[in-house]
């Protein structure tokens, strides 16, 4: 082989590789991680149940009774209004956990402020994982009734499957996207829920503080019996 053969080649292959690096960096431009995989640096617990929190081999894990975690660090100033959050989430068998959003700090109680993006595959209750908690379900019917699912999509249609779309002692990813009036759900990069506040929400019945506005991000621990690891937890901010 020539050596201005060979050199052009080397050339090309460099360049590839730069352009590789170059959309790789650009794809996670903007993304600010939110939890160390250490310890619970910028997060707090609620003061229910405070224990209900460890760290172990890079992952969050939730065990213990109802508390809350929330995150309380200096990324965005912790309060998110146009925003993505990308996580990896594990349930346990009968776990039960969510991702709260636009919500703010509270000592105890299920949080009065935001949304929550569902985490449950195999609980008792019928609202599994990707459902914006009480506001746009996918639903699978308890035993013995027959098993189903409710998708709300984008137009309001319902589609119907037969489980959840996470399964038990398996990561699965986790994207949360909210701009403006609308909030979508993807798990495993499948839209779960796509769902716009219609004007004058005033959220579900007992829910007032179900309404878009802007707050930061909680983590649940739901009850003594369930078990729900997080890891590689990331925002980028919209606005």
């Amino acid at each position: 082989m020539k050596m201005s053969t060979l050199l052009s080649l080397i050339t090309l292959t460099l360049a590839g590789a730069t352009l590789a690096f170059g959309a790789g960096h650009k794809n996670d431009e903007g993304w600010k991680s939110v939890f160390n995989g250490k310890n619970l640096e910028g997060w707090t617990a609620s003061k229910e149940n405070p224990n209900s929190y460890s760290v172990k081999n890079g992952n969050l894990i939730l065990k213990g009774g109802r508390s809350h975690l929330f995150y309380t660090g200096s990324v965005g100033g912790s309060n998110f209004k146009n925003f993505e959050l990308k996580l990896q989430a594990k349930t346990m068998a009968d776990a039960n956990s969510g991702v709260y959003f636009h919500t703010k700090y509270q000592d105890s109680g299920w949080p009065d402020q935001g949304f929550e993006a569902q985490v449950n595959t195999s609980h008792k209750d019928p609202k599994k994982t990707g459902s914006l908690y009480a506001v746009a379900n996918i639903y699978v019917a308890m035993k013995p009734e027959p098993q189903f699912t409710v998708r709300v999509d984008k137009s309001g249609a319902q589609i119907w499957q037969d489980q959840a779309p996470s399964t038990d002692g398996e990561w699965f990813d986790y994207h949360i996207i909210v701009v403006d009036d609308t909030v979508t759900l993807k798990i495993n990069g499948e839209t779960m829920v796509q769902w716009t506040q219609p004007e004058g929400w005033e959220g579900p019945k007992n829910m007032p503080g179900r309404v878009l506005g802007s707050g930061t991000i909680a983590l649940q621990a739901h009850d003594p019996d369930s078990e729900v690891h997080y890891r590689n937890m990331k925002v980028k901010i919209l606005d």
